[in-house]
């Protein structure tokens, strides 16, 4: 006799609760760690550490390389998609044109079968003539009019009579757009930007990785740090010496080149890790049950 407790209940014709749970069926959730957060000195393509950064004006960077690349398939794809554009619009026009050589043939053909042909045509759809020349109700095959319903009907249960959906492409935009932000950029919209690696000796010491920091105040920069840039000169800040200086000044503090606020450009960057920085780190997958390795047929173990 089985155990009533419901985990421990195995004779249901349905899986319980709490065996869908093992079985791994429904929406898992995992929040995400560091490890799958992008750092700030890490390209938004290919996400290794930049090489001759490129920073576009909404602060995604890149790297040269590849930003280049992106831009290049683009274009690419635009004058493929333009010819395949302008083929069908070539296409469309021939077709019309030769519609039109039809009409104002079949209108001459009726209007010399109306003055010269042996059988009167009628205007009046009882009395149309197939091609076969039966007309009239009597009339065995189906009569041009008829041929003409069934061309035109849309009736999609009818293998003679199914619609025809033509692909059409419609007119594509001819600008590239940025691959993280979606928004129309050019290459000369990109400016570069310039880390100030840190040198010192105790750094060198603990790890061989680069580490940078801000020009100003010294601090290494994280992901848990504001960025600024300038797109005058391309040095990057801290966001609060940056509002503290450089917007104050009216210089860069590296290099003494004038600018201005519109020449402050907040770098993006990933989380990290914190719920109190805003970014989504959940991580959410759905999976039906047995997720198509023929668990769902097998019952999981009974505690004992």
């Amino acid at each position: 006799m089985p155990q009533r407790h419901s985990k421990n209940n195995n004779d249901l014709a349905f899986f319980t609760y709490d065996e869908k749970r093992k079985l791994g069926y429904g929406t898992q959730k995992e929040r995400l760690g560091k490890d799958s957060i992008k750092p700030f000195d890490a390209c938004s393509l290919c996400l290794k550490p930049f090489i001759d950064p490129l920073c576009c004006q909404k602060g995604h960077v890149f790297c040269k390389e590849c930003i280049l690349e992106c831009l290049l398939s683009q274009k690419k794809d635009i004058q493929r998609k333009l010819a395949a554009h302008t083929g069908q619009q070539k296409q469309e026009k021939e077709e019309e044109e030769e519609r039109l050589m039809l009409q104002k043939a079949r209108e001459l053909d009726a209007f010399d079968q109306q003055n010269h042909g042996p059988v009167p045509q009628y205007n009046d759809k009882n009395y149309n003539t197939d091609k076969n020349g039966f007309h009239g109700a009597n009339s065995v095959k189906a009569t041009s009019y008829e041929e003409e319903a069934l061309r035109t009907m849309k009736a999609f249960w009818l293998p003679s009579a199914t619609p025809d959906a033509p692909a059409k492409v419609e007119a594509p935009s001819t600008s590239t757009t940025c691959p993280e932000g979606r928004e129309k950029i050019k290459m000369k919209n990109l400016f570069p930007i310039h880390f100030t690696e840190d040198t010192s000796a105790q750094k060198k010491h603990k790890s061989l990785d680069k580490s940078f920091i801000c020009p100003s105040c010294k601090v290494t920069l994280t992901n848990t740090l504001s960025l600024v840039a300038l797109n005058t000169c391309g040095h990057v800040f801290c966001k609060k010496c940056a509002e503290k200086f450089v917007a104050v000044d009216k210089v860069c503090v590296v290099c003494d080149k004038p600018c201005k606020d519109r020449n402050l450009v907040n770098v993006e960057k990933g989380g990290t890790g914190f719920a109190a920085h805003g970014d989504n780190l959940e991580a959410k997958d759905f999976k039906h049950l047995g997720s198509g390795s023929g668990l769902g047929l097998v019952r999981p173990a009974m505690k004992t």
